[in-house]
């Protein structure tokens, strides 16, 4: 039975991928990465709230872009979302990438990561093209999507906190809320 390869469905463009040295911020088993060997970035050409200098690349939605072989998967250095624990979100590590153009690799899956055998996605990884990393120039980031400013109703806590921070362009925990009665 062949080893498993990861699969990740992002909105993040190569070049962002190379600058912070692999692709984050993802929620997963660490154990079960950690026996994986590759990871197959895939295409999600509708991640709104990437665009930008680091967002979308001109990838076909759903094609495979870039293959990494796996140096280690690390806790993300991006603020904790939603009241979530610092270190329920993962980088993992390239020590070389292989660019590949493979249509139609993401089949539509609900999680943006999953687990697939080799042969199931039709790559011959010894065949692939691989390079170095660069070094890394960016620090992996966390973007939480855009509040949409149309009717709001009743908020918790945590939402009217993540709400205020993308307003005043701040991290939730610097916003603190006093309710008088």
């Amino acid at each position: 039975m062949s080893k498993e390869v990861a699969v990740v469905f992002t909105a993040r463009s190569i070049e962002r991928i190379l600058a912070e040295g692999g692709t984050s911020a993802w929620r997963l088993d660490p154990g079960r990465i950690s026996r994986c060997d590759f990871v197959v970035c895939t295409r999600n050409a509708h991640g709104h709230w990437d665009q930008g200098e680091w967002g979308n690349g001109p990838e076909a939605h759903h094609a495979a872009f870039v293959v990494g072989k796996i140096q280690k998967v690390v806790t993300a250095t991006a603020p904790p979302e939603n009241g979530e624990s610092p270190n329920n979100r993962y980088m993992i590590q390239f020590s070389q990438f292989a660019r590949v153009d493979i249509p139609n690799v993401w089949k539509g899956d609900r999680n943006p990561v999953k687990y697939m055998l080799p042969e199931d996605l039709g790559v011959d990884f010894s065949k692939l093209k691989w390079e170095s990393m660069p070094a890394p120039s960016a620090a992996p980031v966390i973007q939480p999507p855009p509040v949409s400013r149309a009717a709001v109703g009743a908020l918790t806590m945590a939402e009217a906190k993540k709400g205020l921070a993308l307003t005043f362009n701040v991290p939730p925990e610097a916003i603190e809320i006093t309710i008088r009665g």
